[in-house]
């Protein structure tokens, strides 16, 4: 099985650069990130004429998720309140951030994770609190799901290899000490980076900014992540980034990431 994530950063805007994509691989199962658009305007058709069984939580011109199967997904659910307590979610739901279903006994998590924005802004603090949710959501979908697939935009770029230039890092958003041992806690509920097993050395990025020639000059981050529970780690035969879809014309700033399991 083949499982991708992909932040497109508007799925209207880049709708034939997915589709091409599709038509060029052999994916099970797409998870898309920054659809900015709500569910009723998503252009559904052309994907389901590929095939795929569209799943869809978005909101208009920010965040958005979606899920798309060559097979029914089963349980299929958005944002944390169908596992955590209302109370405990409060607001946080609010903003179209997070998927979940399930295929073939795998649970599958599609995140997008809050930039936030600046290190010591409220956005900032938002994404932190933002995390310690999802960790303790994750945590439940662990006990109920054993073979637990967590993928997305984490915009978080785990060790100083994962980004081009890491000085200064710990002032800059994405790659603070603060944002860092939240990922930590969470990969510490028996969650492994799939990507990690595969490839060790550094310069292998998923995002990379529009500004300055970042592309061409390879100044990157790897922010989009797989994580996988034990079961489903040791089942895993490769991880990838794609980098041909940062290529073409105006395509989105980050690169597909591909999960193969057995």
């Amino acid at each position: 099985m083949k499982i991708a994530t992909w932040n497109v950063n508007s799925i209207r805007t880049r709708q034939d650069h997915v589709l091409t994509w599709l038509k060029s691989q052999d994916i099970d199962v797409l998870c898309l990130q920054e659809t900015k658009v709500v569910d009723e305007s998503f252009p559904r058709s052309p994907f389901e004429e590929l095939g795929y069984h569209l799943y869809i939580s978005g909101q208009k011109a920010y965040n958005g998720v979606a899920i798309f199967s060559r097979q029914p997904l089963e349980w299929v659910n958005g944002g944390f309140t169908p596992i955590l307590e209302p109370d405990q979610v409060g607001e946080f739901d609010a903003q179209k951030r997070a998927i979940a279903g399930v295929i073939d006994n795998i649970c599958i998590v599609n995140l997008y994770i809050p930039n936030g924005s600046c290190v010591g802004s409220e956005k900032y603090e938002y994404k932190l609190e933002w995390l310690a949710l999802l960790r303790d959501y994750l945590d439940k979908m662990l006990a109920q799901f054993p073979d637990l697939c967590v993928c997305g935009d984490f915009n978080i770029a785990p060790e100083d290899r994962d980004i081009h230039d890491p000085k200064k890092r710990e002032t800059h958003i994405m790659s603070s000490d603060a944002e860092r041992e939240a990922l930590r806690a969470i990969a510490d509920l028996g969650l492994a980076d799939a990507f990690r097993q595969f490839t060790q050395d550094g310069g292998h990025y998923s995002w990379w900014d529009y500004r300055a020639g970042s592309f061409p000059r390879n100044r990157g981050w790897r922010i989009d992540h797989h994580y996988l529970s034990a079961s489903l780690y040791k089942r895993a035969i490769a991880c990838t980034i794609d980098r041909e879809p940062r290529t073409r014309p105006k395509p989105s700033d980050h690169a597909p990431v591909i999960l193969e399991i057995e």
